[in-house]
């Protein structure tokens, strides 16, 4: 065989060996629990289809460890053998080794068997030596940690005849045909034998495509999706034309009869008669034409619609594919830590896109670890609180409301908010009057900054303070939500909302100043309309009343900073949104529908845009925004608390006087109230962002005397926006002053270097020290 053949050969052994590979980890993990020949069968054939995939790509010294592998397993399901946890150990450690060859470059991998052969005979003599216990004979008994762990692999064989995936995604090659190897499998069990050669059939064929392409393919089916539903007003206007003609006819036919009386010549009447004639047949032609296009019309719209239902689906994966390694996880930290685990998955034929899959890998990895070595008791200790010695924990999937639900609950120890709450003051991430007033959300929020653990020690395990804070980003990548509760001794759940696919998003269509703008529907809490009655006003700003609970209101317009259409309205259209800590309602100006949207990135040339996170395309070819609600929610908190917010036929009093203007940039909302309240009572205005890019936003809305910023936010960090704002020609003038829990020299110099005029830190909320650095920077109010 020529080089090139080789490589495809071996681009072929490596995706076969990376499907067999999840099949027996996951199945190997199974047979702890329950060894009957259905579940040995399919570990059985995979470790022989590797032997055989070997054999004819050249691979000699991947063979025998194979062939090794497939005989123990035979024997077990023959039930010539008894399997306990000592001869799954060796068989998950022959896994691994094949595993392994799945993290190098195709061409690499004959060498890598090659350097590898002490290491096959090793396993394989480990194999040779595991003692036969055959059936009947006294089955050795098995501690607590090595009790088996629920596996997602289907009971019952219920999956053993599945189709493989339509389509898969690598990384090499273009489009090629697959045949699998042309050495026949043995039937193992002889019953089902027409089942199992119809499954043959249905795996004989499989295409690779590029991500690229398919990605490709998936914009363009959008793209004809949105052409076809621009045939609707096409067919529209056919039907106008139609009833001009007819009303042109009853017009000829009005005319002709009113010059009767006059004795019109022959020739006329003739010439009436087969423009009548004439007209007619048009009519009867057109009529003809439009019931045919209506009918070619409503085909390809049926066509499209599946074509791009079709295109979607590739993208999506069941859940279970991105779960193999979890059962084995548990299996081995449970084992180290002298736990007792019981993993339980739900939800694993959920469909999410392939990419959200790809990055829940990691977070979840890191929620299941801390699970373990955080949650879950020690058997004796959870026996002493009259708990099953057996942990449980539970990853679920579901989709919801549009959304993809994942949750990961263990029945452990669980979580005091007034630990968390004295580990904050601790930490110094605020003081202790501060910290007392935090609801239990807002402590459990911590959680999620860089380098907080409530972990007492570090361990290989967890405890780094690091899973959480990758989890939250994550999260926020794609355009969800996490949250987190617990209870002290029972347990802890963590809550991860995700889109279906960032593909296609499920959106309200809104009008705001005469421009079409979507919402993502599942961050929406409701839409409702109200009247001008039901709409209240306090401490410059509306606000109405919903369910009991008093809810922030503004003008959709003032949010994206666009110029009011004003319009006479008896009702205003309210949409009601949130995030973790707030809930505000935005007034637009009328809703258009729901409808779903092929998702447009915008260009990265554009850079970040305030309160937007993409585009799409409408069905009649109109260009929309899709809104960021994590962003709109912390600028309408900006526009309420600043005392902007006013209903567009009400202007300034003129000789108003003009307040000094401060913008307060901090992500703890106690810190943010507990400033703005000292400034307002001094007589300043004061405007509020919750981190550093909201800050960097909000400074290009209106003009400010001074800023003051903490240090540790998210996005964008306090010493960060300092340095742009001093690098703008615009702000090098503008005084700051950062006010932070950090002391220590080096902070202090890492601040006033960027460009702060003063450096504070958060004890001067209790005496006069911080309002005497504002006067001292900008005067008084």
């Amino acid at each position: 065989m020529s080089n090139e053949i080789d490589m495809e050969m071996l681009d072929l052994f490596r995706l076969e060996l990376e499907s067999h590979t999840k099949t027996l980890e996951i199945g190997l993990i199974n047979l702890e629990k329950n060894s009957s020949p259905q579940n040995v069968e399919p570990l059985m054939r995979a470790a022989h289809s590797i032997k055989g995939a070997a054999r004819i790509v050249g691979l000699d010294k991947a063979v025998d460890l194979a062939h090794s592998m497939e005989d123990i397993l035979d024997a077990v399901m023959k039930k010539k053998r008894v399997i306990d946890s000592t001869d799954i150990e060796v068989l998950l450690e022959c896994n691994d080794f094949y595993t392994s060859l799945l993290n190098h470059e195709i061409a690499e991998i004959p060498d890598v068997l090659s350097n590898s052969t002490n290491k096959i005979k090793s396993l394989i003599d480990s194999l040779n030596a595991l003692p036969v216990k055959e059936f009947g004979s006294e089955m050795p008994k098995t501690n607590g940690s090595q009790k088996a762990h629920e596996s997602i692999a289907p009971t019952n064989g219920s999956n053993k005849h599945e189709p493989k995936e339509a389509i898969e995604i690598v990384e090499k090659k273009s489009i090629e045909v697959v045949q699998p190897p042309n050495e026949e499998i043995e039937p193992a069990v002889a019953k089902d034998e027409q089942t199992d050669t119809n499954a043959k059939k249905t795996d004989d064929r499989f295409v690779r495509v590029l991500s690229e392409r398919l990605n490709k393919i998936l914009g363009l089916t959008g793209e004809i999706l949105v052409q076809t539903k621009l045939l609707r007003p096409f067919g529209n206007e056919l039907q106008i034309l139609k009833n001009g003609i007819i009303e042109l006819n009853t017009l000829k036919e009005s005319i002709y009869q009113e010059l009767q009386p006059y004795n019109i010549s022959e020739e006329i009447n003739e010439n009436f008669r087969d423009a009548s004639k004439r007209m007619d047949m048009l009519l009867s032609e057109l009529r003809d034409y439009i019931d045919d296009f209506d009918q070619f019309s409503r085909r390809l719209e049926i066509l499209t619609d599946r074509l791009y239902n079709e295109a979607i689906d590739t993208r999506m994966k069941p859940f279970s594919e991105g779960l193999a390694g979890f059962p084995r996880l548990v299996r081995d930290i449970s084992k180290k830590l002298g736990k007792k685990v019981e993993f339980k998955i739900r939800g694993e034929s959920t469909r999410v896109d392939r990419d959200i899959l790809e990055k829940l890998e990691a977070p979840l990895n890191h929620l299941i670890r801390n699970a373990i070595d955080h949650g879950i008791e020690m058997p004796d200790e959870r026996a002493s609180k009259s708990k099953s010695e057996t942990g449980t924990i539970t990853l679920e999937a579901r989709h919801l409301s549009g959304m993809l639900m994942v949750f990961i609950e263990d029945d452990g120890k669980g979580m005091d908010p007034e630990y968390i709450r004295k580990k904050i003051v601790d930490k110094g991430f605020t003081t202790a009057e501060m910290a007392q007033f935090m609801t239990k959300a807002e402590l459990f929020d911590f959680l999620f900054l860089p380098g907080f653990s409530t972990a007492t020690e570090v361990t290989e395990i967890s405890g780094r303070g690091v899973g959480l804070d990758v989890v939250f980003s994550m999260v926020h990548e794609v355009g969800g939500m996490i949250r987190v509760d617990s209870e002290p001794n029972k347990g802890t759940i963590f809550q991860l909302q995700l889109p279906l696919t960032l593909s296609v998003l499920r959106s309200l269509l809104v009008e705001i100043s005469g421009e079409p703008y979507a919402i993502p529907l599942s961050r929406i809490e409701r839409i409702v309309h109200l009247s001008t009655s039901e709409l209240k006003k306090a401490e410059n700003h509306y606000y109405c009343e919903l369910e009991g609970e008093n809810i922030g209101i503004v003008d959709a317009s003032q949010i994206f900073g666009i110029q009011k259409v004003k319009t006479e309205r008896i009702k205003y259209p309210i949409v009601v949104v949130s995030d973790r800590l707030s809930k505000f309602g935005m007034s637009v100006d009328r809703f258009i529908s729901q409808t779903d949207l092929v998702v447009i990135p915008i260009n990265k040339k554009l850079g970040r845009i305030q309160n937007i996170s993409s585009g799409a395309i409408l069905e009649d070819g109109t260009p929309v925004l899709i809104t960021d609600v994590d962003d709109l929610v912390r600028s309408i908190d900006v526009i309420i608390k600043s005392g902007k917010l006013e209903k567009a036929d009400i202007n300034p009093q003129k000789g108003d006087k003009k307040l000094k203007h401060i913008l307060v940039v901090d992500d703890s909302i106690t810190v943010r109230e507990v400033e703005r309240k000292l400034l307002e009572n001094k007589g300043f205005k004061v405007t509020v962002a919750v981190d550093g890019i909201d800050g960097w936003n909000t400074l290009h809305r209106d003009n400010y005397d001074l800023v003051i910023s903490d240090i540790d936010m998210p996005r964008m960090n306090g010493i960060e926006m300092v340095k742009r704002i001093k690098n703008d020609i615009k702000y090098r003038d503008l005084p700051i002053m950062i006010v932070s829990y950090k002391d220590r020299e080096d902070d202090k110099k890492a601040g006033l270097s960027a460009g702060a005029s003063y450096y504070l830190t958060k004890s001067s909320f209790h005496d006069n020290t911080l309002l005497n650095a504002v006067y001292d920077l900008i005067g008084t109010p």
